[in-house]
This record gives structure tokens, C-alpha cells and sequence, in this order.
């Protein structure tokens, strides 16, 4: 599975429904970020992920900006 990180993870969904997109679930959210699934046109699952910025780079060393 693919992962992007995404600034505004509810207008996104809300703008790949309008294109037909299937979103695979609700959006889940942590104190660490959003998260929801969708499928690309070829079957491919895609998880989207909007990081709680403070929370998330606690957990996770020399990630790049």
C-alpha cells in the first residue's frame, strides 16, 4: 500500500469524491493524524495521511519536511 501525506485530508476527500474516487472508509482521527483509504483506478489501495505535526514528530526520527 501507498502512503501520501496530505495538508487538508477533508477537503481532499471531499474533492476526489466529486472526481468518482472510491474512499474506502471514514476518516479516522488520532492524536498523532488523520487517516482514510481510497483506491486508485487500478484496484490499488492508497492511504492518506494528515499528521498532527507535534504528536507525529515525536514518534518519528529524521523524517524530512
Amino acid at each position: 500500500m501507498i502512503n501520501y501525506r496530505v495538508a487538508d485530508l477533508e477537503w481532499l476527500v471531499e474533492k476526489l469524491k466529486e472526481e468518482g474516487v472510491k474512499v474506502l472508509d471514514d476518516i479516522e482521527r488520532f492524536d498523532y493524524g488523520k487517516f482514510v483509504h481510497i483506491l486508485d483506478h487500478d484496484g490499488n489501495k492508497i492511504e492518506l495521511l494528515e499528521p498532527g505535526d507535534e504528536v507525529f514528530d515525536e514518534g518519528v526520527k529524521g523524517r524530512t519536511k
